[in-house]
C-alpha cells in the first residue's frame, strides 16, 4: 500500500534537514590566492597568481574558516601545489597553482672569465619570470659586482649566487681588528689574517703574541670571536 503524498513528504523533511551544508567550492581558490599573495609579497617585480579550481563534483562539508598552507619544502612561486584544509569538520584538498614573478634580473652582457672579478659594465638587467628560473637569481647589479665566476660564462647568462664566489672582506696577510665578544664585555686587538674569507665566513688569524684563533669575517677588516 502506497503512503499518501503528504505523508511521504513529511517523512522526507527530517532526512533533508539531516544533510549537512556543502562547502562552496568556488571560495577555495580565493583562499589559496590570498595565501600565495601574502607569501610572495616581499618578492621583487610584478606577481601574478593563477589557481586551478577544484573538481566541481567534489562534495565537502561546509567549513567556517578554511586555511591554506604549503607542504614542507614546497615553494610559493613557479608551478606549485597549495593545500586548503578545515579543522572542523576535518578535510584537506590540494589545488594546483602557477605563480609568475615578472622582474628585472642580472645577466652577463659579455663573456666572463672564471676567477675574474665582475665589473658593472659587464652586466645587464633583463626582464623575465624569475619564478621560472633556478633559486638564487640576482636581481640587482650590486649583488654581482666584485664577485668572481666559479666557471667561465657566456654572454646573456642569468647570474645566480651558486655560480659566483663572494669577494673577500678579509685577505691573507691583512692586518685585521680582532673583536672578542662575551657576556658583558667586548675587547678589540690587532691580528693578521691567515687566509681569505667572505662576509660571514670563518677565518683564522694570528694575534700579536702568536696565538692562532678562528673568528667570523666582517666587512671593514673585522674578525669577530664570541665566547
Amino acid at each position: 500500500m502506497k503512503l499518501p503524498v503528504f505523508l511521504a513528504l513529511l517523512l522526507a523533511v527530517p532526512l533533508a534537514l539531516a544533510q549537512p551544508p556543502r562547502q562552496n567550492l568556488a571560495a577555495l581558490p580565493a583562499v589559496a590566492h590570498q595565501f600565495l599573495a601574502t607569501q610572495t609579497a616581499g618578492l621583487p617585480g610584478q606577481v601574478k597568481v593563477s589557481i586551478t579550481p577544484p573538481d566541481a563534483r567534489l562534495a565537502l562539508p561546509a567549513c567556517p574558516a578554511p586555511e591554506a598552507f604549503l607542504q614542507p619544502g614546497a615553494r610559493a612561486w613557479g608551478k606549485t601545489t597549495v593545500g586548503v584544509r578545515c579543522a572542523a569538520p576535518a578535510w584537506t584538498i590540494f589545488l594546483q597553482a602557477q605563480v609568475s614573478v615578472l622582474a628585472d634580473y642580472v645577466a652577463t652582457a659579455v663573456p666572463l672569465a672564471q676567477g675574474q672579478p665582475i665589473e658593472a659594465g659587464q652586466l645587464v638587467l633583463l626582464k623575465g619570470d624569475i619564478a621560472a628560473m633556478p633559486n638564487g637569481i640576482l636581481t640587482e647589479m650590486a649583488q654581482a659586482v666584485g664577485r668572481t665566476p666559479l666557471v667561465s660564462l657566456a654572454s646573456g647568462v642569468p647570474l645566480r649566487t651558486d655560480i659566483l664566489k663572494a669577494r673577500p672582506v678579509v685577505q691573507q696577510g691583512q692586518a685585521v681588528r680582532l673583536v672578542s665578544n662575551g657576556r658583558n664585555f667586548s675587547v678589540s686587538s690587532e691580528a693578521k689574517a691567515l687566509g681569505n674569507a667572505a662576509e660571514g665566513q670563518v677565518v683564522q688569524v694570528r694575534t700579536n703574541n702568536g696565538t692562532v684563533v678562528s673568528g667570523t669575517a666582517r666587512a671593514g677588516g673585522v674578525v669577530d670571536v664570541s665566547f
